[in-house]
């Protein structure tokens, strides 16, 4: 099967020689011909890339056509060179490389007498010209993931953008709107959201099949998760944030809220942990830690978010009741917000090493041999 590399070229008259030029030798005087009249010419890229490709091809000659003058006459050139080339070399297919956006035009006639297997478009990566940001555009348009990314939101921005100008009447409002929605797609597409949404169901469909617990506590998780913001901003909807301020406001949500949401991190670290347990393959430290820092974590901020509330006022000071245990009494104690706040925050660090003893203990791992000889 015989290949005939077509470098084709339409413009100005090829130094020093009459097209066709066929065979290496006189295509390789020509680059030289060609680099000495300008050595900034791009058609010497193009003919190295011609020499190149046919010394890939086992059975291949190369072949320069070139047409000057009006685009009809060059063009008329181009297809009488072809076709004394078809006649002469009887090829079965064609390569062409071109070297420009006008160059290319010509590639329909070669299709329309020889089949063209490829067509070889060559950028230089010094260009200054405006071919280079062509062929750019147009590998970027001939890619559809990048399409997708990229031209999609920038089209539906300019569609939105008169719209939302005629609607609301506000280039400012329309300017922040637009802004925003740019600044939500960028965090979906930077913190990686449409992969973890693409990679969902999959994960989901994996988890019913191999009947992992965590897919049902993740499900109670989400439940409790929404019970603790609806109660948070239950009680916060009973509080005016002129008479109490954001801070306040967003203090009450956490305190009422926390609890729940510590439930539905318990909830869904207990059924990784019972997942690692399941599979038999050996529980890492992390898993079982996981819920202690939940109740950890919670603790801290039902602490923190009380001391604030009991010091603007809106909470009582802590009472403990007095209790009668047999022979025991105990008249009972009222806490100052300073004294909760410590109470919380040493409940939180206890619980926390609990955690970290009990994680030890199961992994097998002693949290006073020191990290060097661990490592030894």
């Amino acid at each position: 099967m015989s290949t005939l590399v077509v470098c084709l070229h339409r413009g100005t008259p090829l130094p020093g020689a009459d097209p066709p030029v066929v065979g290496r030798s006189a295509v390789e005087s020509l680059v030289t011909a060609v680099g000495v009249e300008d050595p900034e010419d791009s058609r010497v890229n193009c003919l190295l890339e011609g020499l190149r490709v046919a010394d890939d091809l086992s059975d291949a000659t190369v072949a320069v056509i070139s047409g000057t003058g009006e685009a009809v006459s060059a063009d008329r050139q181009v297809a009488r060179q072809i076709d004394d080339l078809v006649a002469e070399l009887d090829p079965d297919s064609a390569v062409v490389v071109v070297d420009s956006a006008e160059d290319e035009r010509l590639v329909p006639i070669i299709e329309s007498r020889l089949a063209v297997d490829a067509v070889d478009r060559v950028v230089v990566r010094q260009a200054r010209d405006i071919e280079s940001t062509y062929y750019l555009l147009k590998q970027f348009l001939a890619d559809e993931q990048l399409r997708k990314t990229v031209l999609v939101p920038l089209g539906a921005a300019l569609i939105a953008f008169p719209v939302l100008l005629f609607v609301a009447d506000s280039p400012a409002l329309a300017v922040g709107t637009i802004a925003a929605a740019f600044g939500v797609y960028l965090l979906y597409k930077g913190l990686g959201i449409d992969t973890y949404l693409a990679r969902l169901p999959g994960d989901i469909r994996e988890a019913l099949y191999s009947g992992q617990v965590s897919l049902v506590t993740y499900v109670v998780a989400a439940g409790l998760a929404l019970v603790g913001a609806f109660a948070g901003a239950l009680s916060a909807s009973s509080m005016r944030v002129e008479a109490v301020g954001v801070v306040i406001l967003g203090m009450r949500f956490a305190f009422d809220a926390v609890p729940w949401l510590t439930a539905a991190a318990l909830a869904a670290s207990t059924g990784r942990l019972l997942d690692e347990l399941i599979q038999d393959e050996g529980v890492g430290s992390a898993y079982v830690n996981l819920p202690f820092v939940a109740i950890a974590v919670g603790l801290a901020v039902r602490g923190f978010s009380a001391y604030f509330l009991e010091r603007s006022g809106v909470f009582d000071a802590m009472t403990i009741p007095a209790t009668e245990f047999g022979p025991i009494a105990f008249d009972g104690l009222v806490l100052t917000s300073a004294e909760r706040l410590a109470v919380f925050i040493l409940a939180s660090i206890f619980v926390s090493l609990v955690g970290v003893r009990v994680a030890a203990y199961i992994s097998g791992n002693d949290v006073d041999v020191p990290i060097e000889e661990g490592r030894s």
